[in-house]
């Protein structure tokens, strides 16, 4: 379970620093565009972001 895991975060955060390496005008922009959302907005994005990620993990296992 803990090399899932690790592996489950080490992809993450390839997929997180993609955008910034590949397009960092764009990263920079989308970074503040967010800082000026409210805070019910980003919380938001966190739980759709998450509901996401758990409907992908159980259709993968």
């Amino acid at each position: 379970m803990g090399d899932l895991l690790l592996g489950a975060l080490a992809l993450m955060l390839v997929f997180e620093g993609l955008l910034p390496f590949l397009s960092p005008g764009r990263w920079r922009a989308m970074f503040e565009r967010a800082t000026q959302m409210s805070d019910g907005q980003i919380r938001f994005l966190g739980l759709t972001s998450m509901v996401i990620g758990l409907v992908l993990l159980a259709i993968w296992r």
